[in-house]
Parts: C-alpha cells; structure tokens; sequence
C-alpha cells in the first residue's frame, strides 16, 4: 500500500500538483461530508456508515408493532364418519364440525414481549448514535492526521530547498579553496537524503488524505485540508446531566436483558384456547352448538432452560456495566492527563524551543556563508531545528487525537 501510495504521490508532483488547486475542507465540512455534521454537502442517507445503524434501530421500533399483536383466531373444519362400512357408508352419517379457536395469552405474555422489544429498540437506537459517534471520531482523527502528514511535507520540502542552497554555497566554498571537497560531498549526501524523505513525506500526505476522504460517500478522492491544526477544545470533565453514551449503552444492554427474563417466565406459563362452532347432523339435518378449551399440560417443558439462559445473560450484563463504569473512568483520567501534558509540550516547543533553534540556524547560516563556520555546524544547527519542528507537529497531532477521544468519552 505504501508503495502505491508513493507511486501515487510521484504522479501527483510530476503534473503540477492538483491538490494545491483543490478547495481546502475544513474540519466542519469534513463532519458534514461523513453524515455527522450539522449540514452537509453530500445526503447524509446515501454513507452506509450511517444509515446501516440507523435501518437497525427502524428494525428495532417495528419489532415494537409487531410485539403489540395478539394472536390470531383459528378456523377450523372437521368431517367426521365419512366413507365408512354399514350405516356410515358414503356421506349418510356424517358430522361436519365448523368451529374458530382463539389463544389467550396468560402470564403477562404480551406486556412482557412488548417491554423486551421497547428495550431491544432503546438498545438499538443507543448503538446507532455510538456507530456515529465513532465515525465523527474516525473523521477527526484522521483529519488531524492530515495536516500533521501536510505539515510534514512542508517541512520536508523546506529541509531539500535549504539543503540546495547549503550544497550550492559548499560547492562555491570549495572552487574558492575555502572548504575541502569533502564538505561539497557532504553536502551533496544531505541534499540527497533530504530529497528521499520527501518523496516519503509526500507518499504520506496523499495516503492520510485518502483514509480521510474513504470516510465519505463521495466528493474528493484526495481533498486538500487545512495546514493548521483544528481547535478541538475538548470538554474536561465528564458530563454532569447524563451519563455519557458507552455507559448508557451498558445500562440499556442490562436493562434488555432484564426485560428478557420477565419474556422467557411468561413463555412457561401455558396459554389455553378457546374455541365455539357448529356441528350438522347430515343424516337428520340437524344442527348444534359446541364450545371447547384445550391447556397445554406444562410436565416437561417450562421453559426453563430459556429462563436460565436469560439470567446469566443479565448477569453478564451487570458484569459488563459495571467493567464499563469502571474502565470509562480510568480512560477518561487517563486521556485528559495525556492531554494537558501535550498541550503544555506544544506550548514548550513553540514558544521557546522553536523560536530558539531558528535564531541558532540564522546565525550558523549567515556565518557559514561569511566563511565564519564549517557546513558541519550548519547542519548540526539545521538538524537541531528540524528535529525540534518534528517534535512540535508530533505533539500537535497526538493533542489533536487526545481532544478528538476527549469528545468522544463525553458524548451525550
């Protein structure tokens, strides 16, 4: 994949770079792209990432409808002493029996079906708003892994310009007699090294724009993003109103699995049927009325075992609400800990170390070129700035992921 991502890149430099022409997507527009945002440029019903959790819970809510329904009425016929020997012989004696039967659901049956599909369907729904808040986070991240990848590139090819321009004056330097040639190939290895990480860099950006732009239905296959890092401002603390939404996924999954046990108990109560018709006579024309019940005899079936099956299903579930509460905290801790660091290292970085190492490199740099200092501490100096730079896009990309997990933690 690297390798066609790096093919793909070269193609993109060779004829002119059209992604510097694109229309810069900003974090927003990328949101409303993927379905999740507030408006959008694409129909936000046509992202499988969004509407196949949403047909779920629309399959949930019907299953509510049809738990509503009581059971049919049954019609029946019977013809009875038919084709027999003596008297019974042809049609002379036969008994027809027309008679319709209705269930009758006891044990709670229904209120207990439709409460289990109320809370099959609230599951269902918590679990299509999380697919989307897993998307929006999917979105940020790899948005903020954009621009770092596009802040790379640009680094990269600022190091290959100033490396051109050191091996262009080590080459003067040299034909003068003011450095030995040994610096001119020193040089001339830098310049190339420089050159070799920026076909990587910009294999990179084009692969982090792609993984962004998969997210979409449609649009831009290789959109151009911002080269600032988004201001997130994640929340710092858990929310206070309600919970967030992997804990009421939980809780919905217990509550489900509690209505489960109240279905299964109402299954073994045995449900009678209730049935009135009419009986003819053939031989005398005659007719009468007939009324009938039939009760299953509960002896071996009690449905116990579905009984069983279903309270260690809400044990698990409590086990499972319980790890989640617990493991929510520390993630949450955890994550806004990580962040403020980062964000105070980013603040390190780009308020004094940064600004330092340039100053440094400008004064190697105008030295080197009055012949005052060898090209070796110019490149010490330069390395020393480009690390420092790398640092503080690293630090900006893991703030930006941190601030998206953040919002997601807190998701209402």
């Amino acid at each position: 994949m690297r390798c066609f991502a790096l093919a793909a890149a070269l193609i993109a430099v060779s004829t002119g770079s059209p992604v510097l022409a694109q229309e810069t997507v900003t974090l927003e527009e990328a949101l409303a792209r993927a379905g999740v945002g507030i408006e959008g440029e694409d129909d936000p019903s046509s992202n499988p990432r969004v509407y196949g959790p949403q047909a779920e819970a629309e399959a949930a809510r019907a299953a509510i409808d049809q738990a509503r329904l009581r059971p049919n009425p049954e019609l029946s016929l019977e013809a009875e002493n038919i084709a027999g020997s003596g008297a019974f012989s042809g049609l002379r004696s036969t008994e027809y029996t027309l008679a319709i039967g209705q269930p009758l659901e006891l044990g709670g049956k229904r209120s207990a079906r439709i409460a289990s599909a109320r809370a099959s369907s609230d599951f269902a729904g918590l679990q299509s708003e999380f697919a989307l808040s897993q998307l929006a986070l999917g979105v940020r991240e790899r948005y903020v892994q954009a621009v770092a990848a596009g802040q790379r590139l640009v680094l990269a090819r600022e190091i290959v310009e100033r490396n051109r321009e050191l091996t262009r004056i080590a080459n003067v330097l040299v034909e003068v007699g003011r450095e030995p040639p040994l610096r001119a190939m020193r040089a001339q290895a830098t310049l190339a090294e420089a050159e070799a990480e920026l076909q990587a860099a910009q294999a990179d950006d084009l692969a982090a724009r792609q993984a962004l732009a998969a997210l979409w239905v449609s649009g831009q296959p290789n959109p151009a993003v911002s080269n600032v890092f988004p201001d997130l401002s994640p929340p710092l603390a858990p929310p206070v109103s309600e919970d967030p939404l992997q804990l009421r996924i939980a809780g919905a999954r217990t509550t489900f699995a509690e209505a489960e046990i109240a279905r299964e108990r109402s299954l073994g109560v045995p449900d009678p049927t209730l049935s009135a018709g009419v009986r003819r006579f053939e031989e005398s024309s005659d007719q009468a009325f007939i009324v009938g019940i039939s009760i299953p005899l509960p002896f071996r079936n009690r449905n116990q075992g579905n009984i069983a099956a279903a309270e260690a299903q809400y044990r698990a579930a409590s086990a499972s609400e319980a790890i989640a509460e617990a493991d929510y905290r520390v993630e949450f801790e955890r994550t806004r800990t990580l962040y403020l660091a980062t964000e105070t290292r980013v603040e390190t970085l780009s308020s004094a170390s940064l600004p330092q190492a340039e100053e440094a490199l400008r004064l190697v740099e105008i030295g080197y070129r009055n012949g005052r200092f060898p090209l070796i501490e110019v490149l010490a100096a330069a390395e020393a700035r480009d690390a420092i730079r790398e640092n503080l896009i690293q630090a900006e990309e893991t703030r930006g992921l941190l601030a998206a997990r953040l919002i997601w933690l807190t998701t209402q």
